[in-house]
Order: structure tokens, then sequence, then C-alpha cells
């Protein structure tokens, strides 16, 4: 029963912790497991990390004396510690980008039974005077409907925390709670404390912006169905500036030429990063037209070899980059020689040799 004995309180509310733990750890696994299961099969989102966890009895009952019993004890309000702690069990969903915080909390609304919201966004982008920490607080719990199931009777009851954050308001939390002192402190000190959490904000903004100028970047990027000339003669139609841009070899005019030859490949970004940055090394000035164009004059005779080496290797793997090495390679095998290992080099120019294949180049 409820009282104003905050010792009282606190020897039950201790009790009753040390008599739940195993089950509040079992409910935090299973509502974890949940939580993943739902952000990942709903896709559309770039989750980094989902954990959770259950609260230390010495924290609940720190954050009840903070945030709760004054108040209640200077209204004469009975209390027992329990009903305050509504986070026992929290689980966190770490996220790339700003703007899919929204995006999750509108999937897990649509699998569990939210109790409250706390947006922490809008609560610090309303003030100017405080920086930091930002983030979705969703109070929950398992759908009427999923509550009913079996398999989930052994932790229907509990609720539970959902946080979700990006990936840098998660580095920010972790790195505020490191520093020490930030109130009562000299103003040089908060301001310099205010700057740099401005500056994770400021990175917040920056990396969706950057990740939006990509997809922008390789929306632009020039179509490569057509004909090299036809490239060509649009460049010199152009100015000299937008010329210099457009003829540039780089990973989104490499997008647009490769995803026109391997149509059903999916290119992993950080591959082909390094893979341009490699093809420019070899050969300095590889322009996109060019790259066009001797992949056209090419790709008819390696893939005739493909055939070939597929046959010879069932457990090999030539795969579209294997394709544009040895591309590569055939329009000019002296720029081009890093681009094939040693025994991939002599099993290409063996086979070239026994099909009296002429030369491109080089």
């Amino acid at each position: 029963m409820a009282s104003l004995d905050f010792d009282l309180e606190e020897s039950q509310f201790r009790a009753w912790y040390a008599a739940q733990a195993a089950a509040l750890e079992d409910a935090c696994v299973a509502l974890t497991a949940r939580v993943a299961a739902v952000v990942t099969q709903a896709g559309g989102v770039d989750v980094t990390k989902v954990e959770g966890r259950v609260k230390d009895v010495d924290e609940c009952v720190r954050k009840f004396v903070r945030k709760y019993r004054p108040t209640l004890e200077e209204s004469n309000t009975p209390y027992d510690i329990q009903t305050y702690i509504t986070d026992l069990i929290g689980v966190r969903v770490v996220c790339l980008y700003e703007d899919e915080l929204e995006k999750i909390a509108q999937i897990v609304r649509a699998h569990f039974a939210v109790i409250d919201v706390t947006d922490k966004v809008t609560a610090v982008e309303s003030t100017e005077a405080s920086f930091g920490y930002k983030g979705l607080h969703l109070d929950l719990r398992l759908s009427a409907a999923e509550r009913d199931l079996p398999e989930h009777a052994a932790y229907a009851q509990w609720a539970f925390e959902l946080q979700v954050r990006t990936i840098i308001q998660d580095s920010w939390s972790v790195l505020d709670h490191k520093i020490k002192y930030k109130k009562s402190i000299p103003g040089q000190l908060k301001r310099r404390i205010n700057v740099l959490s401005a500056l994770f904000e400021l990175a917040d903004r920056e990396f969706r912006q950057i990740r939006d100028a990509t997809a922008a970047e390789l929306l632009q990027a020039p179509d490569e169905t057509a004909e090299p000339a036809l490239d060509v003669a649009a460049d010199l139609q152009a100015p000299t500036r937008a010329a210099a841009t457009s003829s540039e070899l780089n990973a989104f005019t490499f997008l647009k030429i490769a995803t026109h030859f391997f149509k059903d490949f999916e290119f992993d970004p950080s591959k082909v990063d390094g893979f341009v940055d490699d093809i420019q090394a070899w050969s300095a000035g590889m322009t996109r037209a060019r790259f066009n164009s001797l992949m056209r004059e090419t790709i008819g005779v390696v893939k005739r070899y493909k055939l070939h080496f597929e046959e010879q290797n069932p457990q090999g793997s030539f795969n579209p980059y294997t394709v544009i090495r040895h591309c590569l390679y055939l329009n000019n095998k002296t720029a081009f020689r890093p681009a094939l290992r040693n025994s991939a080099r002599e099993s290409f120019e063996a086979w070239l040799s026994d099909n009296a294949e002429p030369k491109v180049q080089g």
C-alpha cells in the first residue's frame, strides 16, 4: 500500500525488484528481440544497433528521489516507487539519420501499444539555450492481440521504454555522461560543452545532407546507354567546367556505366569507391567516356572467356568486378597489368592465344 514513508517504500521496492529480477531479464531479452524483428523486417531504415537493459535497482531509487519524491511529499501524496519507474526495461534502437527517427517510431506504433511519447528532438530544438542529447522515447507494451498469444505469456505484462537515437545522438549521450560537471561550473566551461554539443548536432545534420546529396549526384550522373560518340559530343557542347565534371570517372559515373552492363548486380558503394580509386591509380585521367568505350570494345571477348572460366572452374568466382578487371587489361595490357593477379593474367593470356583473339590495344 502506498505511503509517505520513504524508507518503507524503498525497502518494499527493493524486495519486489529482487523477486522480479529473473523475470525482468527474460522479458528484456524477449522484448529486445521483438523490437529488432519489427524494425528490421519493415525495411526502409538503416538500423545499426538494437539493445536492451534492465535498470539497476539503485538507479531506479535515485531517479525516483530526483524526479518525483520532492513533489509527492510536498503535496502530501502517498506513493509506491514501482509506479513511477516506467523504464525498468529499456530497449534502444540506433539508426543512422535524423529523419529515420520518426520512421522507426511509426513502425513500432504499428506493432506495439503506445503508453506515452517523449519527443526530445522537439524539446531541445524549441530552445536556444539547450543543445545535446536528442531522440525519441516511447513507453510501450505488446499490443492487445499479442498479449493474448501463448508464446508471449511470460512477458506480456511488462511495459518498456524504447529509445530511438541516431548514431551521433547515441555517441553524444555516452560522452555527455562522462562530463562530470555541467551546471554549476564557470561560464567558459559551460560554453565549451555547448559548443561541443552543437558540433554533434551539426554532424547529425551534415550526415543526412551528405546522404541526400550522394543520392542526388547519382541521379544526375550522365546516362551511359548512348554510344560513346554521343557522350563526347554532349561534353563538347557543355561549358568548360561542366564538361570537365561530366567527363570525370568517379563513383557516380562508374555506377551509371557498370549498372548498364550488369543490370542485375548490386554494386556495394564501399567496394565501388575503392575500385574506382584503383582504376584512376592505374590510369590517371580515366574519363567516363573512355571507360564506357573500352567496356563496349572488350566486354564481348571477356564474356566469352567468362563462360570458359566457369566451365573449367565450377566453384570459381567471376563477378562483374572480375569482368571489368579483364576488360581493362584487354584494353591496355601495360597500364592495367595490376588489374589482374599473375595467375589470372596467365590464364587469360593462354585462352586468348588458344582462341586467336585479336588484341584490342597495347
